[in-house]
């Protein structure tokens, strides 16, 4: 019987119940492919994060890796933060960064002077497209344009303001027949700089609460639309979540706070 620690935290939350969960599960080595994908599934939540410490003499210290309850992400925001928050809070990490070898490349996770966790995430690149038809059947006042991501095959959708994202109720059925990650929707803020919402059916997921990763292509949109590098967004999902972004080149710095809300052990035959 093998004996498996697991953590679950509300990253981009200040307190539990809100934000967007992350089940961090921390090893001494890997797991086989399939066996980290059923504790994903079986967890239930957006995104589980397992850990493995790499060598002192590795530039990065931590290699990370994110499983939906279908499949295996390139790139996690909300679950990076999350990994971090327990390193730091629970697993004694004593330096005031950490470093993860990921398959985005590698990423950083800081600790603010006001208590946040600020993520390092690349700038990820997209370009402008037709929108494609099912996305038009899919989301009433769609326009004829988006954004393709090709790195993670995700879709942008800019609307007129934010009340047309919180009111947005895709068609999640068509969604998931257009066969990529996800449909990203966004619109100016009347609070704050910049609102979105993230359905990802392609990974399992009808609607993500809060996820770092888009940002990663959110900010650079909105920081040259709106002509400014620091930026504050919301995710208007029914759980909601705060972010600090900044625009750093090829580089993008979202921060967010994290609730810590249960640990316990996993067996496993």
């Amino acid at each position: 019987m093998k004996t498996l620690p697991i953590y679950q935290v509300d990253a981009f939350a200040s307190q539990v119940f809100s934000g967007n969960p992350a089940a961090v599960m921390p090893l001494e080595e890997w797991l086989p492919d399939d066996a980290m994908q059923k504790l994903a599934l079986e967890n239930n939540l957006s995104e589980t994060a397992f850990l493995v410490p790499l060598p002192k003499e590795a530039d990065e210290d931590f290699h990370i890796r994110w499983f939906t309850p279908g499949i295996e992400v390139p790139l996690c925001g909300h679950a990076t933060l999350a990994s971090a928050w327990v390193l730091f809070n629970k697993l004694d990490w004593k330096k005031g960064q950490i470093r993860f070898q990921s398959k985005s490349g590698p990423l950083g996770v800081k600790q603010t002077d006001d208590g946040w966790l600020e993520l390092d995430f690349p700038n990820l690149g997209f370009e402008e497209r037709p929108t494609p038809s099912l996305i038009l059947e899919a989301l009433e006042g769609c326009p004829n344009t988006s954004f393709f991501v090709p790195k993670d095959t995700n879709y942008l959708i800019v609307l007129g303001d934010e009340a047309a994202v919180k009111t947005a109720q895709p068609d999640i059925r068509k969604l998931k027949e257009l066969g990529n990650l996800g449909v990203i929707i966004t619109a100016p803020g009347n609070d704050c700089d910049f609102v979105s919402r993230y359905f990802a059916p392609g990974g399992g997921i009808d609607e993500d609460p809060v996820t770092g990763s888009i940002h990663s292509i959110l900010v650079p949109y909105w920081a040259e639309k709106l002509g400014k590098n620091h930026l504050l967004a919301h995710q208007v999902s029914v759980r909601g979540g705060v972010l600090r972004c900044e625009l750093k080149g090829d580089r993008v710095a979202i921060a967010g706070q994290a609730a810590f809300y249960m640990e316990g052990s996993v067996h496993l035959a």
